[in-house]
């Protein structure tokens, strides 16, 4: 096509350096379409070229052009430059690198572990059970004051606890070990199944560790339910262990209440003998005051005494009355005044006699030189320790009665609601679960390590 005369652009310049590229042009119809040579976007300059347009589609495509280029004429547009044109993208040596990374650490171990999952990995049947612990007495109120104390922060461990902390302990594995053969069921599979096996030679801190692996406990501390599932090779096995730790849980059980019984009926025992030797002392020592004092009730004693006290006054007021009337009729020398005179004198002795053995007892009790209300004060001490003795004695039979029915009465109990079941397939190992945790746990670690590859990159 043969270029127009008309005169160059003044916003467009040639590059002086030789080296540069020749800017082509193409001139339609009176147009040029010259590239920008920073840009690389042409530009359509009117009056380029001296052809002219046939048809109506030619002159509608050239008032777009002559528009396009009015709009790229503005003063605001020519200042503008825009980005060159981005070539294809093309695979660089970094872009290998990442790929192989992802192909070493992600898809090549998500492989293996797919294999050994469904090529290696044996099938594991499950055997569940669930009980709890009962008492034979009723465990309304027993249930309400447990709450209270749980509410006001009590922290006493019941027996579902104790079977909580049991079932994992490694007691509990040794005995069913040596009741089932653990170590030889679950190294039946090793070294081929590695990863869900036990291995042959393993301690019994290491059954101790994988007994937890494959016995899992729920526990509900508000109601003390707990339901037990184990893991095996074998649903017969599965179902054999469920069964072993129900049987020696209810052994644990019987053993904590013969221990409780034990030390309930022990108690109160101790407390009856000590009571026993007590009221024994306490009637060994009025006992020797009785046979010292010669007196077995001073109460009694001192009553008999006063009744002798009183009957001796009435017996000197009738003296006293008989001789007035005597000495009345008389004269002062009959004998019968004198003998009325002898007798009242007699009574007065007595009476002085009586009156000096409340002060001090006499010598037919044998007690000389005490005084009577320090014997009274004596016995009294003596009579009270009796009665606290026979009364301590009393409540310490009563306490062993209680006791020893509260302990048959308050007897616990295994209660199974879910008997050991046995399994007809098998449920573990979850190979889809798993797969999918080992992928996604890969894509997730070959992220991040990619990550920091590119931060230590950029800042290095």
């Amino acid at each position: 096509m043969k270029q127009g005369n008309s005169s160059p652009d003044p916003k467009r310049s040639l590059p002086d350096d030789p080296a540069a590229p020749a800017v082509q042009t193409e001139v339609v119809g009176n147009e040029v379409i010259e590239p920008d040579p920073q840009s690389n976007v042409q530009l359509l300059v009117p009056g380029g070229g001296r052809g002219k347009g046939r048809g109506k589609g030619n002159k509608q495509r050239r008032k777009k052009r002559r528009a396009a280029a009015k709009a790229l004429a503005a003063p605001e547009l020519a200042a503008l430059q825009l980005p060159p044109v981005a070539r294809p993208a093309r695979m660089k040596k970094r872009h290998v690198g990442l790929l192989a990374s992802f192909l070493l650490l992600v898809l090549a171990p998500l492989v293996a572990v797919v294999l050994y999952l469904w090529t290696v990995a044996g099938d594991q049947y499950i055997s569940t059970t669930g009980f709890t612990v009962r008492s034979q007495e009723s465990s309304s109120a027993n249930d309400l004051l447990g709450g209270l104390a749980q509410f006001a922060g009590g922290n006493a461990a019941s027996d579902s606890d104790i079977l909580y902390e049991f079932i994992q302990s490694q007691e509990m594995a040794k005995v069913v070990d040596a009741r089932l053969g653990l170590k030889a069921h679950y190294a039946q599979r090793w070294p081929d199944d590695w990863a869900f096996s036990l291995w042959p030679d393993a301690s019994l801190e290491d059954l101790v560790w994988y007994w937890q692996r494959v016995v899992s406990i729920s526990y509900d501390g508000s109601s003390g339910l707990i339901e037990v599932q184990a893991v095996a090779f074998d649903a017969v096995m599965a179902q054999a262990i469920t069964r072993e730790i129900v049987a020696e849980s209810q052994t644990r059980i019987n053993v904590l209440n013969a221990r409780a019984r034990e030390d309930a009926m022990g108690y109160a025992q101790a407390d009856l003998d000590e009571a026993i030797e007590r009221l024994k002392a306490a009637r060994e020592a009025l006992t020797q005051f009785r046979t010292r004092t010669r007196i077995v009730d001073p109460n009694a004693d001192i009553q008999g005494r006063m009744g002798v006290m009183n009957n001796l006054q009435q017996q000197l007021a009738e003296a006293l009355i008989d001789f007035d009337l005597l000495r009345g009729s008389v004269s002062e020398g009959d004998p019968r005044l004198k003998t009325a005179r002898q007798r009242i004198d007699v009574i007065r002795d007595r009476i002085d006699i009586e009156r000096q053995t409340f002060t001090s007892a006499s010598t037919e009790t044998g007690a000389v030189g005490e005084d009577y209300p320090s014997l009274i004060s004596e016995f009294e001490r003596l009579t009270v320790d009796l009665e606290y003795a026979e009364t301590s004695y009393r409540a310490a039979l009563t306490a062993l009665e209680v006791a020893r029915d509260d302990a048959v009465r308050q007897s616990r109990y295994l209660a199974t609601y879910i008997k050991p079941t046995q399994a007809e397939d098998s449920q573990y190992p979850q190979r889809f679960i798993l797969a999918g945790l080992a992928g996604l746990f890969l894509l997730l670690g070959w992220s991040i390590l990619s990550l920091i590859y590119y931060s230590i990159r950029d800042r290095s």
